[in-house]
């Protein structure tokens, strides 16, 4: 299956940002990116990594019984 190349509006669209969250992210080289001339292009999967990386999963806590006093 081939990757899928976005723009950077592309990007910041679903990331749901303006388009300079997206080129801090290529400038400071914290995502991966393709060059084609003077173009950027974000592979997809490049997307879907940096967005599961920084994914924060809820925390469970746990039933002690005890009664919390007021």
């Amino acid at each position: 299956m081939t990757d899928r190349y976005l723009s950077v509006d592309e990007v910041a669209g679903l990331l749901g940002t303006s388009a300079r969250f997206p080129r801090r992210l290529i400038e400071e080289r914290r995502i991966r990116y393709v060059k084609v001339g003077r173009h950027v292009r974000i592979p997809q999967s490049a997307v879907d990594e940096y967005i599961a990386a920084r994914t924060v999963q809820p925390i469970r806590l746990r039933c002690t019984g005890l009664r919390r006093v007021a």
